[in-house]
């Protein structure tokens, strides 16, 4: 599967320095010529991409995560991750670890739904997959930084989590809202989620 990383709409120039290195965020400056003809120094934060799995079952059910991080308590989201580009891992693969991860599960069939950058201030990809035929191969072991249970969401019930605020993954929450204000478009969706 060819995935294309999607584009920002506000790119980080050539001339940019990076001005800090973090585990998961670079912050880049760099000298902007303003209307004027004056000056200014302007910056923009890059982060590792992402990948976000919905998963979903022979029945048609879509497996979401409640979960508890330790400076984000509670919340409901999709299985994901980051991409570990320091180990050369590529989109599909993240997703296929992250799924094996959060819910000890493969599956045969991949389908990218969606790929976005979708803050302007922020150079990070977000890469969304349905992912269907799944196989239980172990139990679930996710990061030591993560506390996940998984539950099953009817397509119904899911559309309905995903416009909750309790619902982390706004690239999802978006898309959804985009998405059911328009009949024929929320039918293909439902299709897309259909488990064969």
């Amino acid at each position: 599967m060819k995935i294309k990383r999607p584009k920002s709409k506000q790119p980080i120039p050539k001339h940019a320095k990076r001005v800090f290195k973090g585990i998961i965020f670079d912050t880049y400056q760099w000298k902007q010529r303003l209307y004027d003809g004056s000056f200014a120094t302007f910056e923009k934060i890059k982060r590792k991409s992402t990948v976000m799995i919905l998963p979903v079952t022979k029945d048609g059910k879509i497996i979401l995560t409640e979960q508890e991080q330790p400076i984000e308590g509670k919340f409901i989201g999709a299985i994901g991750g980051i991409v570990d580009k320091d180990k050369n891992e590529d989109v599909l693969e993240a997703a296929k670890r992250e799924l094996k991860e959060e819910a000890g599960l493969e599956a045969k069939e991949w389908v990218l739904w969606d790929s976005v950058q979708l803050v302007n201030k922020i150079d990070w990809q977000v890469y969304t997959f349905v992912a269907k035929k799944l196989t239980k191969v172990k139990s679930n072991n996710p990061d030591k930084g993560e506390n996940i249970k998984l539950f099953y969401a009817s397509f119904d019930e899911f559309i309905k989590i995903a416009t909750k605020n309790n619902f982390r993954d706004l690239e999802i929450s978006i898309k959804v809202f985009r998405i059911k204000e328009n009949p024929k478009n929320l039918l293909e969706m439902k299709k897309l989620f259909n488990p064969s």
